[in-house]
């Protein structure tokens, strides 16, 4: 199957894609990478009218130091953060992640902005976040608001963000501490049927519920997946049970 006919604007500004976006409201998408947008179009899953080009966009596409924190532009590609020394020696947590997601030609084009404002929760990044305690930056024509990872996640592909705003980078604070990471999947590059991003004492859980699931290492997991064509919702939470367990014997009293 093809796309829908839509109109295409290729924008040279963050201020010019949120006065689209206002201008547009729920008819416009924004184009990133477009990894997971082109195939929803192609499915008529989604059917946008106006699709916004943010890829000549300059200075969304770096990853630097900011005091404690690391900064992560919208445009930064997947492949980029998974080689990058910065995050590898601050964040490997992350590091780890990437390594799960999807395959080297998907990495090579999706950006790490394209796949926090999609919101899949089968996906390995907003769990990560909201596990790191990331703070999404979202500008509009009112300034830039840092919004909370666990906050930004609000259900089935859908977030926090206003109509006019985009997602334009993330702080991740360098706090350190024992990270774990895992998922289970049927087949390398397949979307997990349960996934598990921990540092310290916080379990962000991914692919249970209609965002990341943040739990506390001595609480009960107390989770009510969906049943799918993957596995049954008694699956999820046994496979959750067991990647807990393992997080908490790898990182021991390290907690």
């Amino acid at each position: 199957m093809k796309a829908p006919a839509f109109d295409y604007v290729r924008a040279t500004t963050v201020a010019e894609v949120c006065a689209l976006l206002a201008e547009h409201g729920p008819d416009a998408r924004i184009l990133a990478g477009g990894q997971s947008l082109l195939p929803a179009m192609n499915l008529r899953l989604a059917s946008p009218s106006v699709l916004i080009d943010i890829g000549r966009i300059s200075g969304l596409d770096a990853i630097e130091m900011r005091g404690d924190r690391l900064r992560i532009g919208a445009l930064v590609r997947h492949q980029t953060v998974l080689r990058d020394g910065l995050v590898a020696r601050h964040v490997p947590l992350l590091t780890e992640a990437l390594r799960h997601v999807a395959h080297p030609a998907i990495r090579a084009r999706g950006t790490i902005g394209g796949n926090l404002a999609h919101a899949d929760p089968a996906s390995e990044l907003p769990a990560c976040m909201v596990a790191l305690q990331a703070v999404m930056l979202a500008d509009s024509p009112r300034g830039t608001r840092r919004i909370a990872a666990e906050y930004f996640f609000t259900g089935l592909f859908q977030t926090a963000l206003a109509p006019d705003e985009m997602l334009t980078a993330v702080d991740i604070p360098l706090t350190g501490g024992s990270w774990f990471f895992e998922e289970i999947a049927r087949r390398s590059g397949d979307y997990a049927i349960v996934g598990l991003a921990a540092l310290g004492s916080r379990l962000a859980f991914f692919s249970v519920g209609d965002r990341p699931v943040l739990r506390q290492a001595g609480e009960a997991l107390a989770l009510d997946p969906p049943d799918d064509l993957q596995a049954t919702a008694a699956m999820r939470v046994h496979l959750a049970g067991v990647l807990r367990d393992r997080a908490l014997l790898a990182l021991g009293g390290r907690i």
